[in-house]
């Protein structure tokens, strides 16, 4: 096992820069996520670290040594693919041994470490199948397979899960996870599934246009946001984004949302300026509360506990911030929020209905810079 570090890393293909200045210490044993929509750079800087990829600026260190220079089979890392990359004409057992063969392990070292790795992963009443004969979630295990018997300082995946149907996706995100936990070993996981980061990871790394947005363990990417972007991503649904001038009242920063005068538990300085009022779906319930108002929904979802009800947002609270929030990096449109309404009752689901939110729930976030004000 080993701790990593990339300090300054920078990537450019002509003019195009796709990583600016990217640094960050990663524990030894830690699991970090990168996440972020397409094309923000997250893949390419798991290739630099798998030598794939060469650096335009900057340093990579693995386990106290530089291997910015080096080779990929130097650098004593495993990668899982998200095609799993096995060989069609090998058994299971051939497969996960065939890297340790290529470097002249002994062939009693390979059986053992085969034999212990298809232990821990269910798959040793697999081993003299072909991977026509598995599937898709018994393929991804015999490439996590492959890459254990390693024994490597760190693991690096990059979107192993995207090619698996959703139900086997949690099912081997979890595997993944009790794997971790049971082998201790450094691993950088890459995804543009939020949903993945918040389940997996130690800490995630959430990136935008090659830039490092915020760095943070799970819970704290949830409650305290950097800015807009990390605030929209994060989270299932994405937070909601309402946009309103700070004007005083009674010497209170107040601000208008769906028709009703909101005190902020915030400071005076607030007062006279733009500023973008954030509130997660779960946040908002049915009934009278703190802050009550009356709408009518554009559309109700039932997912049998819960409702996710979508509302208009009223023209003076309107934003142009886009939230990409799903693995599909759509963009939920600016004019709508949406409600997550848990264990409604059912009468409450009309043409009109009465929700309600807690003031000390909001997030706010500067208008012009998008920085989260604390």
């Amino acid at each position: 096992m080993a701790g990593i570090r990339i300090e300054h890393v920078t990537k450019t293909y002509g003019s195009l820069s796709v990583l600016k200045d990217f640094s960050l210490d990663i524990a030894d044993g830690e699991f970090v996520v990168f996440v972020g929509p397409s094309g923000c750079g997250k893949s390419t800087m798991l290739k630099i670290l798998a030598g794939l990829e060469e650096a335009s600026s900057g340093t990579v260190h693995i386990g106290g040594r530089d291997v910015t220079d080096m080779a990929p089979g130097d650098r004593d890392i495993a990668m899982v693919f998200q095609n799993y990359a096995l060989y069609p004409h090998l058994t299971v057992r051939k497969n996960m041994g065939f890297g340790l063969k290529m470097r002249g392990t002994p062939a009693d070292v390979i059986d053992q470490r085969v034999a212990n790795a298809a232990k821990i992963l269910g798959i040793d009443h697999l081993l003299d199948r072909r991977p026509k004969a598995l599937s898709g979630g018994q393929r991804q295990r015999v490439a996590l397979g492959r890459a254990i018997v390693r024994e490597p300082q760190a693991f690096l995946m990059d979107e192993p899960l995207s090619n698996l149907d959703a139900k086997l996706r949690v099912h081997t995100r979890a595997e993944i996870s009790a794997l971790h936990h049971r082998l201790g070993v450094t691993t950088i996981y890459v995804t543009h599934d939020q949903i993945e980061a918040m389940t997996m990871a130690d800490r995630i790394v959430i990136m935008k246009d090659g830039l490092i947005q915020q760095i943070a363990d799970p819970d704290t990417m949830f409650r305290r946001p950097a800015n807009l972007f990390v605030a929209g991503f994060i989270g299932s649904p994405g937070m909601n984004f309402l946009r309103s001038p700070v004007f005083d009242r009674a010497g209170v920063p107040t601000v208008r949302l769906f028709g009703r005068e909101v005190a902020l538990q915030a400071s005076a300085s607030l007062v006279g300026r733009d500023i973008v009022v954030g509130l997660r779906p779960e946040h908002i319930a049915a009934g009278a509360g703190p802050v009550t108002f009356e709408v009518q929904p554009r559309l109700v979802e039932s997912l049998g506990s819960e409702k996710y009800v979508y509302l208009d947002v009223p023209e003076e609270n309107r934003t142009q911030v886009a939230r990409i929030e799903n693995s599909d990096d759509e963009e939920r449109p600016t004019d709508t929020i949406i409600a997550r309404l848990i264990n409604p009752d059912e009468r409450a689901i009309g043409k009109h209905i009465t929700l309600s939110f807690d003031p000390a729930h909001l997030h706010l976030f500067d208008a012009k810079t998008e920085i989260a004000i604390q």
